[in-house]
């Protein structure tokens, strides 16, 4: 498959979990994949591994809470690779806290890494998408459709990546540029496994957060998704927030 021959792929949170496999699935249909982490080392390694198996990436170093460090980033990845023409915001980070008990400045980063750092890497690409009639795949969470406990800044976040994904369709659906995002749950990755529970909680409040099956899904299975969404396959598609669940929020 070579759906995304020669497009310049922008794809955050690339060192690990999601943002890995789709840094992944891109770089084997021929899109030119620049990986993005503040994880440098392991932006780079994903950007090596998909070299090795015949791709093309860059890997770079990115806080995308820094807003003046995510306009160098991609002005670097337009003169390095070209102009992106795919921007998909996977970088995010969460925890489980009573709300009672959370700080606020942790609230506070919550939100900037999921909600602004969102906006701070579409709005940089934007000028480029709008150029190539391109596209916008953000990451939310079934965390962004319904409550969870302990989740308050989570949810907070994943609820405006939601509603943001929609007003930036509709302001952009005249001009050529679609923006969908995909709502994960039950997905094991590093950030999932991280999140922990909160002592003295009972684990029955978590059971609607998780399959009825019990399995745990892929990041692959979200990749393939975030691809097709990308894809032209998936054209007249825009403003959607697709659930990847096995039925969580249905």
């Amino acid at each position: 498959m070579s759906r995304f021959d020669d497009r310049v792929v922008v794809v955050t949170g690339a060192a690990s979990g999601i943002g890995r496999a789709t840094a992944a699935r891109f770089g084997d249909e021929g899109g030119v994949v620049a990986c993005l982490d503040i994880d440098e080392s392991g932006a780079s390694a994903t950007a090596q591994a998909i070299t090795e198996a015949g791709g093309r990436a860059r890997g770079w170093q990115l806080d995308v809470t820094d807003a003046d460090a995510v306009d160098q980033a991609i002005a670097v990845i337009v003169e390095t690779l070209g102009p992106p023409r795919i921007c998909c915001n996977i970088a995010g980070i969460g925890t489980f806290a009573r709300s009672e008990d959370q700080p606020v400045d942790q609230f506070e980063h919550i939100l900037a890494v999921n909600v602004v750092g969102t906006f701070a890497v579409s709005r940089a690409c934007l000028p480029h998408l709008l150029e190539q009639h391109g596209c916008i795949v953000n990451i939310s969470s079934s965390a962004g459709i319904f409550g969870q406990p302990y989740s308050a800044a989570y949810c907070a976040s994943k609820g405006a990546v939601s509603l943001m994904t929609k007003a930036m369709a509709v302001e952009y659906n005249r001009r050529g540029v679609r923006v969908n995002a995909v709502a994960p749950a039950g997905i094991d990755t590093p950030i999932t496994r991280d999140f922990g529970f909160v002592e003295g909680s009972d684990v029955k409040e978590y059971l609607k957060m998780m399959p009825p099956t019990g399995k745990m899904g892929t990041p692959e299975m979200v990749a393939s998704t975030i691809a097709y969404l990308a894809s032209e396959e998936a054209g007249y598609i825009t403003g959607v927030i697709l659930p990847i669940d096995m039925g969580v929020t249905a």
